[in-house]
């Protein structure tokens, strides 16, 4: 039975409440350990139990941190690590262009600076060299260094590898193919041969286990490592901007490092916050949608390696160049994504949006932002989205998933069987290259897969609701309260929760088309919705005189002017 009845909202959804087995859990929770029962039907909803709860809420990393000699092949990484540090051998570092290789370089670059010792950073350029390790590039660090450490790329690198010359140890995340390269170590939660236990870790969640173990290895010997709690603000910007399921030890990891980046020591992120105009304690949407763009622009359409030095440095005078910098190209990166995104959308509209993939490509589309255009694609359509970028016969592109269906996998039999040059990834995002005369069967094979795992089914999406709220129980106490069964992110989205039956005492048009509420017979709260104002969620609100409204959303406390007040962010209304 849809929740509060509305099998059909003014955006065409229904909503869906617990269910009842979920709605016992909730009043076993709210009473065993006296919770206020929104709190309860939260952790409910996330399959809870009630003797979990306390420590669900307060996860303490010392509990949920996993042994890193679970990983295949991390004994041989660290040892290899450690005997580089100890013989002052020459390391380079061959990162990602991106907000997970940028950090998980800078990890390894900061743990050595604090060990004295200096290390190469080497990322290649997107346009030029594409992603992850190549010939050329190894074979010139190979001449220079006795290790290179590849993180967040290598593990399908078996040609670039073997070119190296010397020691090649890879801390990588992307799903793994039948066989390994030929590094000295390969550490991979998402080999084949894994078990899969920690395949949510991305590159940085993996890399600073790696610290974990060479610091224990260093502590055997008498040797004291690097404060690595220290080193979290790191993971966890890498963790949420990577879109890494925030389950298990990666909530442990994203709040403990929230709590480090807000006491604003590392010069890069200090210097980037102020860039974005950041005025409060950042939080998981500062790190996916404030900084972590900021960091990406680099790598997408300018110099590739500028966001992992910002995260590396420890002279806040670069800091501030490099920030500055970055976020320049943001803006330029904006504006290029815009008209890439538009393009996208209107030719994927009109060669069809009901099927299992959603896709585009376009001559000339800048090779940087079609992974965010195809993020919207999928935003707009709740399907598996490609967008392509095609040049001299050649098609770049990026892939992004929804949830339950496995893009990596696909893209990368898609390329086993030969309709792609090269393809891979993990379950929410994929890259690829194709050839032009090659795109058409490619896409319909990559499809066919994706079809077979269930993207694509149904009709309206399902808006997931988890309780009601009134306008006077809404306190910055209570939200609070909920918050604390965060961080919220990819598999583990922000509560949402419906205020029933509701009297739109305002409403008006904000910026180009947003639009704001106030709310409530007695009590009143404020409701902000983005991008609706023309929409019949838009007109229907606007015209609140017309009757009274279930309004939908996630609450949130709102500090603007050093005064808390409570907010809905509005996702969807039905009529009452």
């Amino acid at each position: 039975m849809a929740f509060l009845g509305v099998e059909a909202s003014l955006t065409g959804r229904r909503w869906v409440g617990l269910t009842d087995e979920q709605d016992r859990l909730a009043e076993a929770i709210a009473q065993g350990q006296r919770l206020p029962l929104p709190v309860a039907r939260v952790l409910a909803r996330r399959g809870v139990a009630a003797d979990e709860a306390p420590g669900f809420l307060a996860p303490a990393l010392r509990d949920l941190l996993p042994d890193p000699m679970l990983l295949r092949d991390m004994g041989p990484a660290a040892d290899r690590f450690i005997h580089a540090l100890k013989h002052r051998q020459r390391i380079a570092v061959f990162a990602d262009y991106d907000v997970d290789g940028g950090a998980s370089a800078a990890l390894l670059l900061t743990w050595l600076r604090a060990m004295g010792h200096g290390a190469t950073l080497y990322i290649p350029d997107r346009i030029d060299e594409g992603y992850g390790p190549n010939v050329p590039a190894m074979q010139a660090l190979g001449r220079e260094h006795d290790l290179i450490v590849c993180v967040d790329c290598g593990t399908l690198s078996h040609e670039p590898i073997a070119a190296a010359g010397c020691d090649v140890v890879v801390l990588d995340h992307h799903l793994g193919g039948e066989t390994l390269p030929p590094a000295l170590a390969v550490v991979n939660p998402n080999r084949q041969d894994e078990t899969g236990e920690l395949g949510h870790l991305c590159a940085a969640g993996v890399v600073f286990l790696m610290l974990v173990e060479a610091n224990r290895r260093l502590r055997g010997a008498g040797v004291q490592g690097p404060d690595l709690m220290r080193f979290l603000d790191l993971v966890a910007l890498a963790t949420v901007a990577d879109v890494a399921p925030l389950i298990g030890v990666n909530r442990a990891l994203v709040r403990q490092g929230l709590a480090v980046m807000g006491r604003r020591e590392r010069p890069g992120l200090v210097a980037l916050s102020d860039a974005a105009r950041m005025t409060k304690a950042p939080d998981t949407y500062a790190l996916g949608f404030l900084l972590g763009p900021r960091v990406n622009a680099g790598g997408r359409i300018g110099q590739a390696d500028l966001g992992a030095r910002l995260l590396a440095t420890d002279n806040p005078s670069e800091a501030v160049v490099l920030a500055q910098r970055l976020d320049q190209l943001n803006t330029e990166r904006r504006e290029i994504e815009a008209a890439v995104r538009a393009e996208a959308m209107a030719q994927a509209e009109a060669r069809g949006t009901e099927g299992p993939l959603v896709w585009a490509a376009g001559e000339g589309w800048h090779p940087g932002v079609v992974g965010i255009a195809a993020a919207r694609l999928k935003e707009a359509f709740d399907r598996p989205s490609v967008v392509i970028g095609l040049e001299n016969g050649i098609g770049k592109g990026s892939a992004r998933s929804v949830p339950g269906v496995d893009l990596g996998a696909a893209v990368q039999r898609v390329a086993a069987e030969g309709l792609l040059i090269k393809g891979g990834g993990h379950r929410m995002a994929a890259g690829l290259t194709v050839a032009q005369d090659a795109l058409e069967p490619a896409m319909a094979r990559l499809a066919e897969l994706l079809g077979r795992q269930g993207a694509g089914e149904g009709g309206p999406r399902d808006l997931a609701i988890d309780g009601l709220l009134a306008p006077e129980g809404a306190t910055p106490d209570l939200i609070t309260q909920i918050e604390a069964a965060g961080p919220f992110g990819a598999s583990a989205p922000a509560p949402r929760f419906v205020f029933a039956d509701q009297r739109i005492a305002d409403a008006r048009k904000i910026g180009e088309n947003h639009l704001r509420l106030t709310f409530g017979d007695g009590a009143r709260l404020q409701a902000i919705a983005f991008g609706v104002w023309d929409s019949p969620l838009g007109m229907a609100l606007s015209s609140g005189a017309a009757g009274r409204f279930h309004l939908a959303g996630r609450v949130e406390v709102d500090s603007w002017g050093g005064r808390q007040r409570v907010q809905l962010k509005l996702e969807d209304a039905a009529r009452a």
